[in-house]
């Protein structure tokens, strides 16, 4: 649950740097098996980000580029997000049934604990929540201070580094330059697939399927929930937000619950296999450092069953809400 919450409030990628360190931390003290936890971050990691337009990867493309806000995504993805949380903690509960056991009393253990240690300096932690607030409060009401995600996220983060101990050096060498390269070159690679004219046809090959909305809507779903595990979602999204621009150039189809399904697909699509999305890579990296390597097809027997499951749960939310 907290891996989910703080996915949708920082997004999934942050959020698997910083639980996963916890996550070993906790399976050490406890001497338990940190797999069912770290299985278990990583579907919620996927799930709670599917909640918000800053959550996962797919819905800030789809955001920037449809022009929806951030209380869109959270009045429309939050209940469904919910539905699903449920659905899977009882999955996992059953499935890890027998591995949730610990070998020694709990309270035993956490006697030892003295968490306040942990802080080193109270006062920039006060500092940074307050400014992390802020910048939260930013992105729900940018559709009224007409001030865009990247601009409040950046002023925050300006601001925390006026604030900062650290040096300006050492905050640049933490920044995921690979990733943003990686971003610059799919959005070449998407802009020369339009150029060339595969999006279009691919948009023409989903016209010639159906032209009504609610078809159109489930394929889309479904085409993104199977694609996103073998693809990763965030290409995927990339070339797909064409595909839908292009559908409604081409016909009377309604966008909007199109880019519902898209945003839902791609992102619980990312749970299908260990590769769907960047916070899957990101916490089998730390699990394989730390001894505890994650197998694809262990993992592929858990997650894409259940990505199923959640996609079917998807697919009658839609219908149910834009079907009425």
């Amino acid at each position: 649950v907290l891996t989910a919450v703080m996915s949708a409030l920082v997004d999934n990628v942050t959020t698997a740097l910083i639980i996963a360190p916890v996550t070993f931390a906790i399976a050490d003290s406890l001497k338990i098996d940190p797999m069912p936890f770290l299985i278990s971050e990583i579907l919620f990691a996927n799930i709670g980000g599917t909640a918000t337009l800053i959550g996962d990867p797919p819905n800030i493309l789809i955001g920037n580029s449809a022009q929806i806000g951030f209380m869109a995504f959270v009045y429309h993805n939050l209940p469904v997000v919910v539905i699903i949380s449920l659905f899977v903690l009882l999955c996992l509960k059953w499935i890890y049934r027998r591995e949730l056991v610990l070998k020694e009393p709990l309270a035993e253990i956490l006697s030892g604990f003295d968490e306040s240690r942990a802080i080193a300096d109270r006062g920039f932690l006060v500092r940074s929540l307050a400014i992390f607030g802020l910048v939260l409060l930013g992105f729900t009401t940018h559709e009224l201070t007409h001030l865009g995600l990247a601009t409040v996220a950046l002023g925050g983060g300006f601001v925390l580094l006026l604030l900062t101990p650290v040096s300006l050096e050492e905050v640049f060498q933490e920044i995921e330059w690979p990733t943003l390269f990686f971003f610059i070159g799919l959005f070449i690679l998407v802009g020369g697939l339009e150029v060339t004219g595969v999006i279009g046809r691919i948009a023409g090959l989903l016209v010639n399927l159906t032209d009504k909305t609610l078809p159109m809507m489930v394929i889309i779903l479904w085409t993104s929930a199977i694609a996103s595990p073998i693809v990763d979602n965030i290409p995927f999204t990339a070339t797909m937000i064409s595909v839908i621009k292009s559908v409604g150039a081409q016909t009377n189809v309604q966008s909007m619950p199109l880019w519902w399904a898209l945003s839902l697909g791609a992102c619980l699509g990312g749970n299908g296999t260990l590769v769907g999305a960047s916070a899957n890579i990101i916490l089998a990296s730390w699990a394989k450092k730390n001894g505890c390597p994650i197998r694809f097809f262990d993992f592929l027997k858990i997650g894409f069953p259940i990505m199923l499951g959640t996609i079917l749960i998807a697919t009658l939310y839609l219908l149910l809400v834009h079907g009425a």
